[in-house]
């Protein structure tokens, strides 16, 4: 009698990361862009409370949209970057439009004292960096969006590109213009 034929090999499934290799690997994110994240809202906001607002929720709708993340599209540093855009975007037009006071009230953790202490010296930490995006007012919205992306918040042009949705050619030459007009304007002031 001979041996019964052996089962044939089923193709292996790629196994889904568990839960707790989830929460490490966002984890790490986290611990390596919050301060990044928190310097482009201290940028824009003087308010100790909005910089600690903004960054929390750019990383709860991080945590939410974790499983469209995709590492071939791009780093988790430009992908945060993207997120904190539209939440940056998002607070503007609620600010506008008043709703903003009604939403920040009922959800809002006062910050401890060591905390608002810690975001005012973060805060006073990007003044140049305010004054820099001031000056940079004038410029088109992708120009200014390269200039800040690159020379305030590190991210090399390919991944600035990629925040903005533009090609790392069409952000190099947006960014040397922008670098211009503003050297040209400072030399005229």
């Amino acid at each position: 009698m001979s041996a019964p034929p052996a089962p044939a090999r089923q193709p292996e499934v790629p196994v889904a990361p568990s839960c707790d290799d989830a929460v490490a690997a966002f984890e790490t994110v986290y611990r390596a862009q919050v301060g990044a994240i928190t310097a482009y809202f201290a940028r824009r906001c003087s308010e100790p409370q909005s910089v600690a607002d903004l960054t929390s929720e750019t990383f709860v709708q991080a945590i939410a949209s974790l499983p469209s993340f995709d590492p071939r599209r791009g780093t988790a540093r430009v992908w945060l970057f993207g997120i904190a855009r539209r939440v940056y975007a998002r607070h503007c037009e609620q600010t506008s439009n008043g709703r903003q006071a009604v939403v920040a009230l009922a959800g809002r953790r006062p910050l401890a004292d060591d905390e608002l202490e810690q975001l005012a010296a973060r805060i006073d930490d990007q003044r140049e960096g305010r004054a820099l995006l001031t000056a940079a007012q004038r410029l088109s919205d992708v120009e200014h969006g390269a200039l800040e992306l690159v020379d305030l918040a590190g991210l090399t042009p390919r991944e600035a590109a990629s925040v903005l949705g533009i090609s790392s050619g069409a952000l190099r030459v947006r960014l040397a213009r922008a670098r211009k007009r503003l050297r040209t304007e400072r030399e005229l002031t």
